[in-house]
């Protein structure tokens, strides 16, 4: 399987899913960059975790309407896998490949 590990500006674990990838599970695996469009190499995305874009708006709104994010129905629909771990889950709420909303939890 080839995994292409997505960096936007402000997520900090893509280095460590690309060394998890890459060196504990020995898999081919490159960064994407945000404003990347062609993951036909790809055969899974991950959507780290961390702040995308400092999550100014809310979590995940801005990188939810990048062009990385943009490309993957099409990804999906060719048999892509998306994996999205903490903020990379909410960029995936955000831009509405997956069902629900994100709320604030009642403390």
């Amino acid at each position: 399987m080839r995994f292409g590990v997505v960096v936007f500006p402000g997520t900090w674990s893509d280095c460590d899913f690309h060394y998890v990838i890459g060196e504990v599970l020995q898999q081919p695996v490159k960064y994407v960059w945000h404003r990347d469009r062609n993951l036909a190499e790809f055969d899974c995305i991950v959507l780290p975790g961390g702040f995308s874009y400092g999550d100014y708006l809310r979590a995940g709104a801005i990188a939810g309407r990048s062009p990385v994010v943009e490309a993957l129905p099409e990804f999906v629909a060719r048999g892509g896998v998306v994996l999205g771990s903490c903020n990379g889950f909410q960029i995936l709420c955000e831009a509405g490949l997956l069902p629900g909303a994100l709320m604030r939890n009642e403390c």
